[in-house]
């Protein structure tokens, strides 16, 4: 029940943490949740519910024998002193070992991603010298906690052994004294060992116990700080008006923006291609206006609605979007297409031949039922890619933002996207395109120019050409024209 009501709120806390930047956090949560529910369902825990009674069999003891019961709780008292003992000389290795595992693990995670780099460069022995280095100082951590948990483990049980020794030995002294009967000693020794067995008991999973509580405090670390998305009123499926007021955008990780104080609008049936040096910010735009990454000043409205307060199901509906790293998911190629919804084979069809896809995808050995395996690694890259396209066409979304569409496609792939940017403009969808290449200039009736985050230059294709010709040349211009040369705005 427990694992019932967590899992789900946990794979979306995940989700988010790897969006914003915790791509280290990996599977971690989900190892914390498996720990919590071993323990939960193992013999730990039954002894702190054991404990409790301890008390209950000390006052029995008292009313045995005053004598017996002062020692069942001297007894008692050392062996919480103990517990006590274990806690402090436990915790800090402990802990250090869960991070440590934790950071070797994300590190192998991390690597894992990058095979085919780490193949071509023959980097295998020396990535796997740094992940041995973290996974032993985890092993070290462990190591240390572990045999003083054991030392004082063996030291309750020979505590425990010797109390219940002497119990018997006082008990055999005030028979003989006649104060107690040989029953009543017998019954006095039980009462011992049931005082104490469970405080051993505790001591004796103190290790699980405290990676039962670490793995808890991780994850209440983790939800605190990503709280569940709070239900916002569903919104009409928008028409593709985009305004981007005033914004400001810091990737996950960073603290120097990458979008600094932009603003920009364009409506259904524009066609905006985005241009600028490398590292001017064009990829952080793509990701804005999908919503991938939100601003940390300023709004990004679709249809006048902060991007915000979009419903995340109906807002990634109406958009469609091609980040430059294609990302294919286990299923089949149809899967992949309807993004794994209840795909309409009509729909599906639609989105493949709209990105020249579709004859391809029928000589796959099944068709549009062929599995892409773990991200489509079997397909080359300007398939993923038209996939890719496919997917982001697919139930014709009002908004298109594409980054670098066209990197890994051949001639036949160019002219099929051209074409599905012209037939996607003429259905009015707004269109945004991030792109370095001049083929995708003409289809375009906006362009807009970064620079260093900033808007440089924004307006109708033909005018901002001119504008930019006339920055690198400014003779031919008018030199003695300053007003000639673009001097940014926002267009």
């Amino acid at each position: 029940r427990f694992d019932g009501m967590l899992r789900g709120r946990l794979f979306d806390a995940t989700f988010t943490a790897a969006l914003n930047g915790g791509s280290s956090v990996g599977m971690q949560g989900f190892a914390d949740l498996n720990t919590l529910r071993q323990y939960f369902s193992g013999g730990g825990i039954t002894a702190f519910l054991d404990v409790p009674w301890a008390p209950v069999y000390i006052l029995v003891s008292f009313m045995v024998s005053p004598w017996l019961g002062l020692l069942a709780l001297v007894g008692a008292m050392l062996l919480l002193i103990l517990t006590s003992l274990t806690e402090a000389v436990s915790q800090r290795p402990t802990g250090l070992a869960a991070k440590e595992s934790a950071l070797a693990q994300a590190f192998a995670q991390k690597n894992l991603q990058n095979a085919e780099v780490i193949a071509a460069h023959g980097m295998i022995q020396r990535l796997r010298q740094r992940w041995e280095k973290r996974y032993h100082a985890g092993l070290a951590w462990q190591h240390q906690g572990g045999r003083r948990v054991a030392l004082i483990s063996a030291g309750t049980r020979f505590c425990r052994t010797s109390l219940q020794s002497l119990s018997l030995g006082l008990g055999a002294w005030l028979v003989i004294d006649n104060q107690i009967s040989g029953g009543a000693m017998i019954a006095a020794s039980v009462l011992m060992g049931r005082a104490l067995a469970p405080v051993e008991q505790v001591i004796g999973n103190w290790r699980q116990f405290l990676t039962a509580r670490t793995a808890w405090q991780r994850l209440g670390t983790m939800l605190n700080t990503i709280p569940a998305e709070k239900p916002v009123m569903n919104l009409p499926r928008p028409k593709g008006q985009i305004r981007i007021e005033e914004v400001s955008v810091v990737p996950p990780g960073s603290k120097i923006p990458a979008l600094k104080q932009l603003s920009f609008a364009a409506a259904p049936g524009d066609c905006v291609v985005v241009v600028g040096a490398s590292g001017a910010g064009k990829s952080s735009l793509a990701r804005l206006l999908a919503g991938v990454w939100l601003p940390v000043s300023g709004a990004m409205r679709l249809d006048g609605a902060d991007s915000r307060n979009w419903p995340r199901e109906v807002f990634g509906d109406a958009i469609g979007y091609l980040p430059q790293d294609i990302e294919l998911f286990a299923g089949s190629v149809a899967e992949n297409i309807a993004r794994f919804t209840e795909a309409d084979p009509e729909a599906v069809i639609v989105a493949a031949r709209s990105a020249g896809l579709h004859e391809l995808i029928l000589r796959l050995p099944q068709g549009y039922d062929t599995p892409v395996g773990d991200g489509g690694g079997f397909l080359s890259g300007g398939m993923r890619q038209r996939i890719g396209l496919a997917r982001a066409l697919y139930g014709e979304p009002a908004l298109l933002v594409l980054d670098e569409p066209n990197s890994n496609l051949d001639d036949a792939g160019e002219a099929a996207l051209l074409q599905a940017l012209q037939q996607a403009r003429a259905r009015g969808a707004t269109i945004v395109v991030v792109t370095h290449r001049r083929n995708l200039i003409g289809v375009a009736n906006k362009m807009l120019v970064l620079n260093d985050g900033q808007l440089q230059l924004y307006g109708p294709t033909e005018q901002v050409l001119a504008r930019l010709a006339a920055a690198q040349n400014p003779q031919a211009a008018g030199a003695a024209n300053p007003a000639a040369l673009p001097q940014g705005g926002k267009g």
